[in-house]
């Protein structure tokens, strides 16, 4: 039966939930319409996160992005909606999504915006010789 696109994001358990490490997601074909032409709009996104107790499952998520095919939608307004509901189903300690969109008129545009759990302070970094 072939797939089709949700908006359901599916988690799994953190194996390693004592640690702070990054997982990066790259998804190179996101979509969406153009709210005021109809026109396609292509962009990569990034994910990047340190989980908590539960990490987001890739094909849930990979189905979950597929459905905004068909949607007209800015591309702030997007970004920030694909990071709320990411937050929602896994409740990381830090989460940043990056949004790449290819040009439109003549203009790229980047959005990134983050989340960062209350209380949750980063690892000082690591600088080695």
């Amino acid at each position: 039966m072939p797939s089709r696109p949700s908006k359901s994001l599916e988690t799994f358990d953190n194996p390693q939930p004592e640690r702070d490490y990054t997982i990066r997601i790259q998804v190179p074909e996101f979509t969406c319409l153009c709210p005021k032409t109809g026109q396609p709009d292509f962009a990569e996104l990034t994910v990047e996160y340190i989980p908590d107790r539960l990490c987001v499952e890739l094909k849930s998520l990979k189905l979950y992005v597929w459905s905004f095919r068909d949607e007209g939608a800015f591309h702030e307004a997007v970004t920030n909606r694909i990071l709320q509901d990411l937050v929602a189903a896994t409740r990381p300690r830090f989460m940043r999504l990056t949004a790449e969109f290819n040009v439109r008129g003549g203009i790229y545009t980047t959005v990134v915006a983050e989340h960062r759990a209350e209380g949750w302070q980063p690892p000082a970094p690591v600088s080695l010789p």
